[in-house]
């Protein structure tokens, strides 16, 4: 019997996945409110299910049914969960961190973590531009070196997508300082003052939300679904 209910249930899952998305859906949340709704207060009647009245029969069929459908309801919640807990983070390799030839190696850390690089792109911003990424930072003593160097060279700004990219980001980067950063940290590894900490990353949802609107156009931005997210989130 459980040979049967595993198939069936396998059966539904499937049909249910070869849907179009919209559809898949919509049938998704139909079916989960018809669960709810039908669980509601009592058990559903085995034999309204399925008009039999022999008992290993309906068993089976019951069974078969209610495993299937929460199955399938269960893997669309997982899916659009997921997606919705996809976010995005400014990353930028800074002139020294270029200079150095560490753009391979700031890159691969965060691609080895299971991130999704959705746009990049290698400029000198101006002055100006440097002071507008600062601006929180304006009243700082600081402030004037900070985009005197920002503006010295070659800036790699990347945008870096994958579920808490934004927290975890930090923690791969390091303390601001890079004596006090963790070994294995970006900055804790390959910097040594905080002059020259080789890297700027967003420090949360509103700062990399403003930080890539102002180093990025929307066109830039590039949406696709890696091959490498079913092995990192084993939701597809």
């Amino acid at each position: 019997m459980s040979s049967q209910i595993y198939r069936s249930a396998a059966k539904t899952v499937r049909s249910l996945f070869s849907a179009s998305k919209t559809s898949l859906l919509a049938e998704g949340r139909t079916v989960a409110a018809a669960t709810v709704t039908s669980f509601r207060g009592k058990a559903p009647s085995i034999t309204s299910f399925y008009g039999r009245t022999d008992s290993t029969s309906m068993a089976s069929g019951w069974l078969s049914g209610l495993l299937a459908l929460p199955a399938a309801v269960y893997m669309l919640q997982e899916q659009e969960l997921h997606a919705a807990e996809f976010e995005r983070t400014f990353i930028a390799i800074k002139p020294d961190g270029v200079q150095r030839g560490l753009i391979s190696e700031i890159m691969s850390r965060f691609e080895r973590k299971g991130f999704k690089l959705v746009a990049v792109k290698l400029v000198v911003p101006s002055k100006d531009f440097a002071q507008k990424h600062y601006h929180d930072l304006k009243e700082r003593p600081f402030f004037n070196g900070l985009c005197d160097f920002l503006s010295s060279g070659p800036v790699l700004a990347m945008v870096w997508e994958g579920e808490g990219v934004i927290k975890y980001g930090r923690k791969l980067i390091g303390a601001t300082d890079p004596q006090k950063s963790e070994p294995g940290t970006i900055r804790g590894d390959l910097a040594v003052v905080v002059g020259r900490n080789i890297i700027h990353g967003s420090d949360g949802p509103e700062t990399a939300k403003d930080e890539i609107n102002l180093w990025f156009k929307p066109e830039e931005l590039v949406s696709y679904q890696s091959n490498s997210e079913k092995w990192v989130y084993g939701n597809n």
